[in-house]
């Protein structure tokens, strides 16, 4: 790559660093600080060695153990209910061509450009109706949902695509609807889903709003609910800050770069195609 190219690639690449790197690494650098060495040195300098009292008392003092289990049960469940709602929708929207598929796209559009604080008012009085209030389970439910609405949208276009030939061939040889759909569409369409799965994961686990009104107790709470809870209630001091910050965002991350080869194949694909 030569010229205006390269240069405008590289700008990008330094903005990215700026924006992105530089900020997560001034927490990782305060995160193992001692608070006599912020006070001291500043934000801006290396630390003299590794403190990492404040990450065990940030760890102890939210019991952030549990924090974790409760994230990644919420996030994996909705993950993997939102693809699968999301499959079954948009098999019958861009294949099947139901009939009003085109109205049915647009509230899926329209529901993915509502704001959440529109949706917490109802979403809280049908809970406490339903007796799911403070329960993962709600949670999940309306993630999912909201997850699901965006992927329908996005896979009925995908599956708009999907070469009729092979389903003809499929229906000749015998295979039914739902067979066509989980031994057919599903495995030519993995890397595709595997792109949703990742980002639904990553979504839900950073997701702050609705969980800081559904989950209320400390058995339930996720990790972005519980930094901002204690965050706001109780003093904290800028190492132990950093820290908890430090600890939210880790796994977020750790997820990223162990499916990372996965979600480059799947965009890679989608492309190709």
């Amino acid at each position: 790559m030569r010229g205006p190219g390269r240069w405008a690639v590289l700008f990008a690449l330094v903005v990215l660093a700026v924006v992105m790197v530089f900020p997560f690494a001034i927490v990782a650098i305060n995160a193992v600080k001692s608070p006599a060495e912020y006070s001291s040195q500043g934000p801006l300098s290396l630390p003299d060695g590794l403190y990492l009292q404040g990450i065990v008392d940030f760890w102890n003092r939210v019991d952030f153990g549990t924090k974790l289990w409760n994230s990644f049960v919420i996030s994996a469940s909705v993950s993997v209910l939102a693809v699968v709602l999301s499959v079954l929708n948009a098999y019958a929207l861009g294949i099947g061509r139901v009939k009003g598929r085109l109205s049915i796209l647009v509230l899926f559009l329209v529901a993915n450009t509502l704001p959440q604080e529109a949706l917490a008012y109802p979403l809280y009085y049908l809970a406490k109706a339903a007796g799911l209030y403070d329960t993962q389970l709600a949670v999940i439910i309306v993630m999912t949902v909201i997850q699901a609405a965006f992927g329908t949208y996005l896979l009925s276009a995908v599956l708009s695509q999907f070469p009729k030939e092979i389903l003809e061939a499929a229906a000749i040889d015998g295979a039914g609807r739902l067979r066509s759909l989980w031994r057919i569409v599903v495995p030519i369409s993995r890397p595709t889903l595997n792109v949703l799965l990742i980002f639904f994961f990553i979504w839900t686990w950073n997701e702050f709003f609705l969980p800081l009104i559904f989950l209320i107790s400390n058995d339930t709470q996720t990790v972005p609910v519980a930094l901002g809870v204690l965050q706001g209630e109780k003093y904290m001091d800028a190492t132990m800050s950093s820290a908890s910050a430090l600890l939210g965002v880790v796994p977020a991350i750790a997820f990223f770069l162990i499916f990372q080869r996965t979600l480059t194949r799947g965009v890679t694909v989608g492309a190709i195609k």
